[in-house]
């Protein structure tokens, strides 16, 4: 479960904003905050995976919350989207080199905030679930975006449209989720095989991953479709 707290100066939006993520699976509020004398108290007592951070804060400015709580070891975990109505391109460079995951600028609806929040956690699973990064891994995790980020009509060099056909087919068959290896057995395809597919899917955002922990070793991944 991801725990998100949301940080808006303005009431209503904050309470709008809370209700999308509550809305979404595997989400829940820890808490919300109005200024950023509060989002720093709320960090310290709630200790939340991700933070919804408006820029425009009464006491200081949404990035000056973030960077400060990075300067706490024990908030250097957290995760941070920007939702605000700051246009400025020195805010979003400046949010970019706080360490912001993403930067919505309002008006938006609640499907591009799902997304990103989506797109968060399954960052946060990816990251989670390596034991020692490749290349491709860096580039994956560097380059991905939610939905959007590679055309849904192309697919990348070395696979087919057939295979992703049976893949998408076996995992809708599977409303709960599988893993690669359930996934691959289902289908009747290769581990390897289903593994990419898997991946490819998760990059464009019609795949969400999860993490299941078991016994020993790393945890196993588990991708059910959502598009």
């Amino acid at each position: 479960m991801t725990r998100v707290l949301v940080v808006d100066d303005d009431f209503m939006v904050a309470k709008l904003h809370s209700r999308y993520v509550a809305a979404l699976d595997g989400f829940t509020v820890a808490g919300v905050a109005h200024t950023g004398a509060e989002a720093l108290r709320a960090a310290d007592a709630l200790r939340p995976d991700l933070v919804l951070l408006d820029v425009y804060l009464p006491d200081m400015d949404g990035i000056s919350v973030l960077r400060r709580m990075r300067e706490q070891p024990e908030h250097r975990h957290v995760d941070a989207l920007f939702v605000t109505a700051a246009k400025d391109p020195h805010a979003v460079r400046e949010a970019l080199r706080a360490g912001a995951l993403h930067y919505l600028i309002k008006p938006f609806d609640r499907t591009a905030l799902q997304e990103q929040l989506r797109h968060a956690a399954s960052l946060r699973a990816r990251l989670d679930s390596l034991g020692e990064a490749s290349q491709e891994d860096v580039d994956q995790i560097f380059g991905t975006r939610p939905r959007g980020s590679r055309s849904r009509g192309q697919l990348p060099k070395g696979l087919a449209a057939h295979t992703a056909s049976l893949v998408e087919r076996t995992l809708r068959e599977h409303a709960e989720g599988l893993s690669a290896a359930e996934c691959a057995e289902a289908g009747a395809f290769s581990r390897v095989s289903a593994r990419r597919y898997l991946e490819y899917f998760a990059e464009t955002g019609r795949v969400e991953v999860t993490l299941r922990y078991g016994g020993t070793g790393r945890p196993e991944r588990r991708y059910r479709w959502i598009a």
